[in-house]
Parts: C-alpha cells; structure tokens; sequence
C-alpha cells in the first residue's frame, strides 16, 4: 500500500511539473528549495526566536570511557538545539520540505529512478548496517 503512494506521488509530480522539465532547471529549482528550507529552519531562530542554537564542540574523546557502546555515543551527542517550532514556523518549514521533496522527486523523474526504490534500498541499507553506519 505504501508503494502505491509513492508511486502516485512521483506520478503526480510527473503530471504538475511542465515549466521546469529540463535537468538544469530541475537541479537549480532543488537548489532553491534546499536554500528556502534552511532559511525558514534559521529564520525560527533569528526572527521568531522559537529555537535557539546554542553549539559547542561535539567532543567524541574527551573525557569518555574506552568502554563506550554506540547508544550511549549517541546520547552524548548534541542537537544543539533549545526550545520548539512554534505553530507558524513548523507550518514554514513543512511547506519548504514539500517543495523540497517535490524537487527530488522531480529529479528522480528526470533520471528514471523510482523514489520508492530509493527509499527501500536506504531503509535496508539502514537496517542492515544500523549503528555501525558512520555517516
């Protein structure tokens, strides 16, 4: 059943999408909506002031035990984040991050890649290597 929407989504960005079918508009348009989604992440920060960014150097060796597992790693590290979306700004940058995921579907279109195989091969990959993937 997940297959199908998106498999309809891709579809339905194949039908929407007329003015900006060439690669290069497509890779620029993503450009733009990937610029558009940071700006909305930074403009919580600096305008509505919603989040605040309090970062510091994430510090792997200093003063941790040899014998450290993997979760225990990961609770270590920081999001350097402070406080919650407001309303407004979560509604933002949810619009950004659709048209930002309009663009890569759009891509995908352009090259022949099925956005669901995409997603599977990442979620196995994902699985299979789980925390050991040290992106």
């Amino acid at each position: 059943m997940k297959d199908l929407i998106f498999d309809d989504f891709q579809e339905q960005v194949a039908e929407i999408l007329i003015r900006h079918k060439s690669i290069i508009d497509i890779l620029t348009k993503l450009q733009e909506a990937e610029a558009r989604l940071n700006r909305a992440v930074a403009k919580s920060v600096t305008t509505c002031g919603c989040l605040q960014i309090d970062a510091k150097k994430q510090c792997i060796s200093c003063d941790m035990p040899k014998d450290v597992t993997f979760e225990e790693l990961s609770n270590m590290m920081k999001s350097h984040l402070k406080g919650s979306l407001c309303d407004n700004c979560r509604n933002i940058i949810e619009k950004e991050m659709g048209n930002n995921i309009f663009y890569i579907v759009s891509l995908c279109n352009a090259l022949g890649i099925n956005l669901y195989d995409v997603f599977l091969e990442e979620y196995d990959r994902l699985k299979l290597l789980g925390k050991y993937d040290m992106r």
